[in-house]
């Protein structure tokens, strides 16, 4: 019988970092005719669904306690729902680029919460390359930073895009607790993204927002790749990768992907790359290799 081994950390930071970087762009024709809470629950209570159904058909239990349901609902809530939310609303003030810039930081916000929670300690290494790292996002999209400054609407964008990198960081830190509780990551997923759906749904309601439908053919073919790919292929590997290596080095996903944007925007934007940008991806590579090379090191072999 052969044994399939299961993806290492390597494949996993590239199987989320390699999707993210393309959803930044999927996610502009989101926009438009659906208002974005709504699409957020769209979104995750169609992957909430197909896991289900796949956890089912693959006889993997999805029966938990009370309490866990809580933890489930409240990773949920923060991660699949309001999170997703602040980064829609973000991007309709500000560029994806400022967004992508602003949700970088989350290298700083996972480590700061894991010690506030799990007093996780906080090294001098990691604070160094969570800094290459921001850095270097922000030398990629520098033109947004400064076209920023004299935007009337870049205050409300940018309030939106902190608080998604902050509620981000609150899922994170309780999916680590729920991992440490032994809920399996795909069924705890399934229940978490349902859970973010409905209270969004609940939220949008309250507020009034009208559920639209848009059946023009570039949403449907996002929706779908953020279903699919965006939502269970990437947060498959990146909670794997959480429960592998910790939120502190698996935060630097959110440093890689706006490289992995820009070069995608080179062959379908016709981005240029000059000399600031290309200083930008070489501090962002930068950063992720001292993150995870202090990962490395600290392993037990």
């Amino acid at each position: 019988m052969r044994v399939v081994s299961a993806p290492g950390s390597t494949t996993l930071f590239l199987t989320a970092t390699l999707i993210w970087g393309s959803t930044w762009l999927a996610i502009k024709y989101q926009l438009g005719a659906v208002a974005p809470q709504i699409s957020v629950v769209y979104r995750f209570a169609a992957a909430g669904a197909l896991l289900i159904v796949w956890c089912l058909a693959t006889r993997r239990s999805l029966r938990f306690t009370a309490r866990d349901h809580g933890f489930l609902a409240l990773q949920g809530a923060a991660f699949f729902g309001f999170n997703y939310v602040a980064l829609y609303m973000a991007e309709q003030y500000v560029t994806s680029g400022l967004v992508a810039v602003l949700f970088s930081t989350i290298v700083f916000v996972n480590p700061i919460g894991m010690w506030l929670v799990y007093r996780t300690p906080l090294t001098m290494r990691m604070f160094v390359a969570a800094t290459l790292g921001v850095a270097g996002v922000a030398l990629l999209f520098l033109p947004d930073l400064a076209a920023a400054q004299s935007d009337n609407d870049a205050g409300r964008g940018i309030a939106y895009g902190l608080a998604g990198t902050v509620l981000a960081s609150v899922g994170n830190t309780t999916a680590v607790r729920n991992q440490r509780h032994a809920i399996p990551i795909f069924p705890g997923t399934a229940w978490a993204m349902l859970y973010g759906s409905i209270v969004v749904a609940i939220a949008a309601s309250f507020q009034e927002i009208g559920w639209t439908v848009d059946l023009r053919p570039m949403y449907a073919f996002s929706f779908a790749y953020l279903v699919l790919a965006g939502s269970i292929a990437a947060f498959g590997a990146y909670l794997t990768l959480l429960k592998k290596i910790g939120a502190g080095p698996s935060a630097f996903i959110g440093v890689a992907t706006p490289v992995v944007a820009l070069t995608l925007s080179t062959f379908l934007e016709s981005y240029r790359w000059t000399s600031v940008p290309a200083l930008g991806v070489a501090l962002a590579v930068a950063g992720n290799v001292i993150a995870l090379r202090s990962f490395r090191r600290k392993k037990s072999p």
